[in-house]
């Protein structure tokens, strides 16, 4: 089915858009993938000759539905929440951490501001963050921008007026070294969470308007923090923390923010690295991907043939393990269909989005209909439920 949309507002460097026909969907889910870089043996190397692309994905479609791949910067490095999609699905942020130099990868700073409703979607405007930019969220009134800058130490913050983003200001948590991973911003729009992978630390941000400040408050969660999602309405946070590396089972931490002031109230032990997380629209789930040493040279004892992907029950301020299945190999984020029945992860060696049915319980049965890609997925977000 198609419909007929007219728009009127421009995205910065673009002219305006005129009376465009597009395919009616429900709900959107937008993948950054990175053809760069590659998984050799448990060691990540740079390869020339595949582009970046950005997935745009119809989740109301049973199975899900690919739209269209275009090329565009992304990177692996970092988060998987390194995308987000506008409240109400007429562009999506995209961001790149990293970049080619030579057989290496060096910081990148670049966020790619996409147009959904243009037949192909396309890059209309790139707006300059920190080095090293990850993870980013939008805030539901759709007016502001926040961007982690991991190799600077610092969180950029953008105003958003007529999809057009104007940076504003820079936030400094601690040095170049903090690693500042990603921002979560609650529904109200008052508060932001940025997770520290560097230092371990989850930095809380105020919010009043467009000022954005550091209130000097920060939680200690786990060994390096990385992954963050609100869920529950705004009463929790829920945060993956990724440990070191060393073969031992990482964990994950939900964080009251009812309490005053914000605080860690229950952790959960869920293996390897627990590398993506999304809460369900509804805020009853919970979804995490687990590398599980999928990851790992195939002489590791650690390694393993295949991720996981797990399903928790969210039950007050608790999380109650409701299903678990397997996934491909370093796979990153996860993210919900509308209606809490699809469950889509990328499996970033595979070049592939798996897909899984979800029971009301909480079960995952794969639906053996993956989509497939031009580059590894890395990233992938839908609008804020």
């Amino acid at each position: 089915m198609l419909c007929f949309i007219r728009s009127t507002g421009a995205l910065a460097l673009a002219t305006a858009l005129t009376s465009i026909t597009v395919p009616c969907v429900a709900q959107i889910a937008v993948s950054g993938n990175d053809g760069k870089a590659i998984l050799d043996n448990g060691v990540t190397k740079v390869i020339s000759g595949i582009p970046d692309t950005v997935a745009v994905i119809d989740l109301s479609a049973r199975p899900p539905k690919l739209l269209a791949e275009i090329e565009a910067p992304a990177s692996v490095v970092g988060p998987p929440l390194s995308v987000a999609v506008a409240p109400d699905e007429s562009y999506a942020l995209v961001t790149s951490a990293m970049k080619a130099g030579g057989t290496d990868q060096v910081p990148d700073n670049r966020i790619s501001v996409i147009d959904l409703k243009s037949t192909p979607p396309r890059v209309v405007a790139t707006v300059e963050a920190g080095a090293g930019v990850a993870g980013i969220s939008i805030n539901k009134a759709g007016t502001l921008a926040l961007a982690a800058n991991r190799s600077e130490g610092t969180v950029s913050v953008f105003t958003i007026a007529n999809r057009t983003l104007t940076p504003v200001a820079k936030i400094k948590l601690g040095d170049e070294k903090s690693g500042p991973s990603h921002v979560a911003i609650t529904p109200d729009g008052a508060m932001a969470l940025v997770t520290r992978d560097g230092d371990s630390k989850i930095s809380v941000l105020s919010i009043s308007g467009n000022t954005v400040e550091y209130t000097k408050r920060d939680i200690h969660a786990g060994i390096r923090p990385y992954g963050i999602d609100i869920c529950g309405g705004g009463t929790i946070a829920v945060v993956a923390n990724i440990g070191m590396g060393g073969g031992d089972a990482d964990t994950v931490s939900v964080i009251d923010l009812t309490l005053k002031p914000p605080r860690v109230v229950d952790t959960v032990t869920v293996g390897q690295t627990p590398e993506g997380l999304a809460c369900s629209p509804d805020g009853k789930f919970l979804a995490l991907t687990v590398m599980n040493g999928s990851n790992k040279p195939s002489n590791s004892p650690f390694r393993a043939d295949r991720g996981d992907v797990q399903v928790w029950r969210v039950e007050g301020r608790k999380l109650v393990k409701a299903g678990e299945a397997k996934v491909g190999n370093w796979s990153q984020g996860a993210v919900f269909s509308s209606d809490n029945r699809t469950l889509v992860v990328q499996n970033m060696v595979q070049k592939e989005l798996q897909v899984f049915d979800i029971s009301a319980s909480g079960e995952l049965k794969d639906t053996g209909a993956p989509i497939k890609l031009k580059a590894g997925p890395a990233g992938i977000r839908t609008a804020a439920h």
